[in-house]
């Protein structure tokens, strides 16, 4: 945790279009905006993230079998994690991210937490637990996760389809995968439009916060490379899936998505 990480000499665009190179520039560039990675999603959503998630986990959480493993997947500081574990204690949650930073912000918020409850000697429920991990390439068993749950995730993964794969297979059958994302609008107008807006104020943000506008003016950059809502769904249902429920924002430009394993 001494060394500072930096994303000096990297070219973007390269490694965004290299797979094999993409997680040499993505995994510095998180543990870089770790610290202030949940302000700056509120501030670039205009807090419309939080109703996004609350959306997402209200379709999500009905349809987990009790007792359910979960791993929530490139679970940054545990926002998502600990909202699924505060509505659902009978699930047993495990945070994973590339970003060792990350993981070290959760692991201390979960600690925090649990060691404020015992001081004031009220009861409390299970917390997750953390650990750096790949979403992409998940270390558990064929077919042993009842969900995965996975917040703007599987764009910064080096290859999304892959990663679905794995998902498939991590995946019990009739077990679910929870996702919300920035997606390419497949509108071409709207599309210039949003990426400029995301570039011109994420480098401004990133300037401002870590004197590297970059770190933020990524995301646009990492959208133009991924994929639209209808190349995403029909990968999952490729792959094995059905969509029971979703959420359509920003004209294309965000989603969610609650699918089934079949």
């Amino acid at each position: 945790m001494s060394d500072q990480p930096t994303l000096r000499g990297l070219d973007l665009e390269a490694h965004l279009a290299d797979p094999a190179r993409k997680q040499q520039f993505v995994t510095p560039m998180f543990d870089i905006i770790a610290p202030r990675y949940d302000a700056f999603t509120r501030l670039f959503s205009f807090g419309m993230d939080v109703g996004w998630k609350r959306e997402l986990l209200d379709a999500t959480l009905p349809r987990i079998a009790r007792g359910g493993r979960v791993i929530d997947g490139a679970c940054g500081t545990g926002d998502l994690a600990f909202q699924l574990q505060g509505r659902r204690p009978d699930l047993a949650i495990t945070g994973v991210d590339a970003s060792s930073r990350m993981i070290a912000l959760a692991q201390s918020v979960a600690g925090a937490s649990s060691a404020t409850a015992h001081a004031a000697s009220t009861s409390h429920g299970p917390r997750p637990t953390f650990s750096v991990g790949d979403l992409g390439a998940l270390d558990v068993a064929n077919a042993s996760l009842d969900a995965i749950s996975a917040g703007y995730g599987y764009r910064n993964t080096p290859d999304w389809r892959a990663a679905l794969a794995d998902a498939a297979r991590a995946i019990k059958p009739g077990g679910h995968l929870a996702t919300l994302d920035f997606y390419r609008p497949s509108n071409a107008a709207w599309r210039v439009l949003l990426l400029a807006y995301l570039r011109v104020a994420g480098e401004l943000v990133g300037l401002a916060w870590h004197g590297h506008g970059i770190v933020y003016g990524y995301i646009a950059p990492s959208i133009a490379h991924f994929c639209t809502i209808a190349e995403w769904e029909n990968e999952l249902a490729r792959l094995g899936f059905v969509i029971e429920a979703r959420g359509i924002k920003l004209l294309g430009g965000v989603a969610w998505h609650v699918a089934r394993r079949a």
